[in-house]
């Protein structure tokens, strides 16, 4: 029998797309352009399955929802959303929707979803999707639009409905404690604390005496009774990095507390119970460390109950410029965050970011503290970054390259104001504000010189219409 598809979006390009893909795959298809609309055919009845647009002049997929669930709960609602966020997805989940997918998406991608919830009704409970949204910028502080994330967000959204252990998996500065304290934001864990220990680099009494404690008289040096990060963290969650570089004396000691649900101080006699959610992460791959002989299998399947992988930076395809605009607000004045130049924008996403989010964010740091007038070039950047495959010319080559052919004082003038225009990105408002000028006096400038700027024009930071000429 065909499957009957509700197509709700209020953008006739999406609606025309769905259509006539889904009806190459088989389906059966209606599409409307409010939730007012889908409601309604919903109501007549017939309907297997909807896609809905998050944001519509009338509402959105929210609002649907409920609505269509009351009429038949078993219908699967995809919802589609050209942001995301792991709060979008916690809330959809909350709602009761099936699924989402990021727009822009192939119709590939929809028919699959389709299928496997037409297919498995029974395990629409699992999914999710992002919805309800302001902007791509997450409070938990895990932002990007790109494929690969908004997959961790709906990880992230399972992981918080279950109390199970999570192994989180990733290279180096890919977010990973951003991700377990995500999952215990949006938990029933919430209100009780969140701690954390990197296991890297610690012996194996400094890492014990850290997690379960010790009591008085148990080594040189203890005089009192400690509380470890086992009992501090009871009713909470416990998040432990780099679990990859302990020991098999230590991963023996982790594992039977797991499995017991019960801590021993060093040098106690009397094992307490405890009651904490662990999420563990490596950025070695464990699995093959389980190979090779040097992490307990039986640990690595107690942690790995649910496993998220992060993908790295080079991976999450446009990120980077979400990412970019994240930490110039969170480094910059908050009034009047700094402006990145086109050419420091460029270098950027040239570069492949081995040290994924946290290399961005740590150079972007940087980047702040070397501007000046609110304006961030590709000189602020580290070297390696525009060492890698853009290289600006700097503003000593650039002024020698001003006065090569030694034009008077006029035609100087132009060619300046020419190149600060093109380093600003035709941004009128820093220009004006690098040359210590009025934006009239710019807009003067540029009229009698009759300086072109760029065939497409973007509006400026501060939403300036007269951003180009």
């Amino acid at each position: 029998m065909t499957s009957h598809i509700l197509v709700a979006d209020d953008e006739r390009s999406i609606r025309l797309m769905l259509e006539a893909g889904l009806k190459l795959n088989g389906f059966r298809v209606t599409t409307v352009p409010t939730g007012t609309r889908a409601l309604e055919v919903a109501r007549a009845g017939g309907v297997d399955a909807v896609l809905s647009d998050i944001y519509m002049p009338d509402g959105g997929g929210l609002d649907l929802i409920k609505d269509i669930h009351q009429i038949n709960p078993a219908i699967p609602i995809i919802l589609m959303t050209a942001q995301g966020s792991v709060e979008a997805a916690v809330t959809a989940m909350s709602e009761g929707a099936t699924d989402f997918i990021g727009k822009p998406f192939d119709v590939s991608a929809v028919v699959e979803l389709l299928r496997r919830h037409l297919g498995a009704r029974r395990e629409a409970e699992s999914s999710q999707t992002l919805a309800g949204i302001e902007s791509a910028i997450s409070t938990s502080g895990l932002v990007g639009r790109s494929v690969p994330m908004v997959i961790v967000y709906k990880l992230i959204a399972q992981a918080a409905r279950s109390d199970a252990t999570v192994l989180i998996l990733g290279e180096s500065g890919t977010g990973k404690e951003l991700v377990a304290r995500a999952i215990h934001n949006f938990s029933v864990r919430s209100h009780r604390p969140f701690l954390s220990v990197n296991c890297s680099g610690l012996t194996d009494t400094l890492l014990e005496s850290e997690l379960f404690g010790y009591v008085r008289g148990a080594f040189t040096g203890a005089t009192t009774d400690r509380t470890g990060l086992f009992e501090a963290a009871d009713g909470g969650t416990l998040f432990l990095d780099e679990l990859g570089s302990t020991s098999a004396a230590f991963q023996a000691s982790l594992l039977r507390v797991l499995q017991s649900g019960e801590v021993r101080r060093v040098g106690a006699t009397q094992s307490r119970q405890v009651n904490v959610r662990v999420i563990g992460a490596s950025n070695a791959p464990l699995r093959g460390l389980v190979d090779a002989g040097t992490f307990r299998a039986d640990l690595f399947y107690r942690l790995s109950v649910l496993s998220i992988e992060l993908p790295p930076l080079r991976d999450r395809e446009g990120d980077i410029e979400l990412l970019t605009t994240y930490f110039l607000q969170k480094f910059g004045a908050p009034a009047s965050p700094p402006h990145l130049t086109r050419e420091a924008m460029t270098a950027l996403n040239s570069y492949s970011f081995p040290g994924n989010v946290r290399e961005l964010e740590n150079a972007l740091r940087r980047a702040v503290a070397l501007s000046s007038n609110g304006l961030v070039t590709a000189d602020c950047l580290p070297t390696e970054i525009t060492d890698a495959g853009y290289k600006p010319d700097s503003r000593a080559n650039a002024g020698q390259r001003l006065i090569a052919d030694r034009p008077d004082m006029d035609e100087l003038q132009r060619r300046y104001l020419q190149l600060i225009l093109n380093e600003t990105g035709w941004n009128r408002r820093q220009a004006a504000a690098v040359l210590h000028l009025d934006r009239r006096t710019i807009q003067r400038l540029i009229a009698r010189y009759g300086l072109q700027g760029p065939s497409e024009p973007e509006g400026d930071a501060e939403g300036d219409p007269e951003h180009t000429g």
